[in-house]
């Protein structure tokens, strides 16, 4: 290991997960099998990034025939420090980026992934869960 490298710690977060599949059912992503998808947190990554998204490489899910499965990796402590509204529009970003085959693979950023598809999708989400509460 180099001189000041840090060992990266990661753990599940099930509260996050569920709120993943409260955004999918809401949101009507019906192409996104919920229980496919997980959410952990990472401590101790040196990225700018606030989440990210993997995915097991097709060679895998083809040689030992199992399904595509998605885990959607949250970097503490930035993530943390962002407002619950930013959380959800973060949140929702990550899930754009599952091509609506759900094949394992991922969506670039571009014409499908994008702040203003983000930010559609958030009002829409924001709306649903008003009329439900009432």
């Amino acid at each position: 290991m180099k001189r000041g490298s840090k060992i990266i710690k990661y753990t599940n977060d099930e509260s996050t997960t569920e709120e993943i599949k409260d955004i999918i059912s809401t949101l009507e992503l019906n192409y996104i099998v919920p229980e496919r998808v997980r959410v952990i947190r990472s401590y101790g990554a040196k990225t700018r990034a606030l989440a990210r998204i993997w995915t097991v490489p097709k060679t895998i899910i083809k040689a030992y025939n199992i399904p595509p499965v998605y885990v959607i990796e949250l970097v503490y402590p930035r993530f943390e420090q962002l407002d619950k509204n930013e959380k959800i529009k973060v949140l929702i970003h990550e899930l754009l980026h599952i091509p609506s085959n759900f094949s394992g693979g991922l969506r670039p950023h571009g014409k499908k992934v994008n702040r203003k598809t983000v930010e559609k999708l958030y009002s829409e989400y924001v709306k649903r869960k008003s009329q439900t509460s009432i």
